[in-house]
């Protein structure tokens, strides 16, 4: 079976596609869209930023993505639109125009990723209520400098797009069940439900589980790496489910970051902060919440921060479902406990009481779009003075996201005071031994982490210490 997606009205087949060739090398090869760059092939430098389309409630839904680690059957049955779509006959849409005449180009090499997350926002992509810079926040400029481009996507900030015949299309490019294909020996699945999935999985329990690919994809890009079974897991709708209710939030697997923002938000305004500073909004836009759990990453952002609110993982196979607390999945580096043939099928939140102190610290060398050096998310409950529940958890401080036991040890039962924080803040220096590595030494992250967990002190008595801002 091929992949089908829309090119500007026009249904490209890949009659035998390799799974994991990527939406750019086609783009720049046989479709000669050359206009999309290659820069970094990780999805850190927004070059090969294009729009990906697919129906919501009879509308088309557009979100900005990193072609460069967008494995070809993810755009089944979808639309794409690259710098090219843009400009037909060669007459540039408001946009390019305003940039073109504002100084926004220089060597040109990075003007058409730029161009296509400024044209989401504009559009009313996925992410499009963000600030003009949050929405460029995952592509980089090195000649011009940013003010330009700024005032170009503050200039031109709302497009008409007439998507009827887009949504007129679409469906006629999937089938009515799974996708599927065979390239070289290697297996490709697309499921389009839950039950697919875990059949599939219980056929094929060797199988790679992609979400976002936005890990997975540097695993063939950089890594160079060989995945014999590959199961895509974005086409299944009843995984993209979020259910708020006054308990909690429950997130499907293919709930996306940039979709979860606001749930997340409103449990805590931390949470929003954070979620805000994964990555740049093209891998928001790709990335899985339960896929960040899934990797067992222990610099991944989300799970400190949904362990220190208690939160708690259902996995789900041919067999049936069970539910643990997601501390309890990370069991080592690169050990999760997840058998054979299951899947991460969602991740509920509770919601933070009334009177809970919740603080969440991301310390990292860049401010937006960088990994984490440490990261420190604390929840405490303080009863008429005392400190009657306590959880702390750490990521890259261990080789898994952790909590910090003696530090909680120090902090429950205890009045909420100064020299409370500071006995648990040298209490949970005991907790960890995190290796050194470019992003941080030994020493640096153990003395970080203590001080994140000051730091919530002093927010907590009023002083000017605002969230998630300081760099390494």
């Amino acid at each position: 079976m091929g992949v089908r997606f829309l090119l500007d009205g026009e249904v490209i087949e890949i009659a035998d596609p390799d799974p994991t060739g990527t939406l750019l090398e086609t783009l720049r090869g046989p479709l000669r869209r050359t206009g999309t760059k290659e820069g970094c092939a990780e999805g850190d430098c927004g070059a090969c930023t294009v729009l990906v389309g697919e129906l919501s409630d009879g509308a088309v839904r557009w979100r900005a993505v990193n072609a460069c680690i967008l494995f070809l059957p993810m755009v089944h049955g979808k639309a794409v639109m690259t710098v090219e779509s843009l400009a037909p006959q060669g007459r540039l849409n408001p946009l390019q125009a305003c940039m073109a005449a504002n100084g926004s180009s220089q060597c040109g090499f990075c003007t058409p990723g730029f161009v296509m997350s400024l044209h989401g926002r504009a559009i009313g992509a996925l992410g499009s209520e963000l600030p003009v810079a949050d929405a460029i926040a995952g592509n980089l400029c090195r000649c011009t400098g940013y003010g330009p481009i700024l005032e170009a996507g503050q200039a031109v900030s709302r497009l008409e797009q007439d998507d009827s015949g887009v949504a007129a299309a679409l469906p006629a490019l999937t089938e009515a069940g799974m996708a599927s294909g065979t390239f070289e020996g290697r297996q490709w699945f697309v499921p389009r439900s839950s039950d697919e999935l875990a059949a599939v999985l219980a056929a094929h329990p060797e199988a790679r589980i992609v979400a976002g690919a936005t890990d997975v994809g540097l695993w063939v890009t950089k890594g160079l790496r060989d995945l014999d079974c590959l199961v895509f897991i974005g086409d299944v709708a009843d995984l993209k489910a979020i259910d708020e209710t006054p308990e909690g939030v429950r997130m499907g697997a293919g709930v996306r970051y940039a979709e979860a923002h606001g749930a997340l938000a409103r449990l805590h305004p931390d949470l929003g902060e954070l979620v805000r500073r994964i990555g740049g909004l093209q891998v928001r836009s790709s990335a899985t919440v339960c896929g960040n759990i899934a990797n067992g990453s222990p610099i991944g952002d989300g799970p400190p921060a949904l362990i220190a609110l208690g939160a708690e993982l259902t996995l789900r196979s041919a067999a049936g479902r069970r539910t643990m607390p997601l501390e309890g999945y990370f069991l080592d580096y690169g050990k999760q406990d997840r058998r054979p043939g299951e899947f991460v099928e969602s991740v509920f939140v509770p919601r933070p009481s009334a009177g809970a102190i919740v603080h969440v610290s991301k310390l990292s060398r860049r401010f937006d779009s960088d990994i984490s050096a440490v990261l420190g998310a604390f929840a405490l409950t303080v009863e008429a003075g005392t400190i009657t529940a306590a959880r702390a958890a750490f990521g890259g401080m261990a080789a898994t996201p952790r909590r910090a036991g003696a530090c909680e040890a120090a902090l429950l039962g205890q009045p909420f005071s100064e020299a409370t924080i500071a006995a648990a803040a040298e209490a949970l220096k005991g907790d960890f031994s995190p290796l050194s590595d470019v992003r941080g030494s030994s020493a640096y992250r153990i003395e970080a982490a203590s001080a994140l967990l000051r730091r919530l002190w002093h927010r907590e008595q009023g002083a000017a210490v605002s969230v998630l801002d300081v760099e390494a």
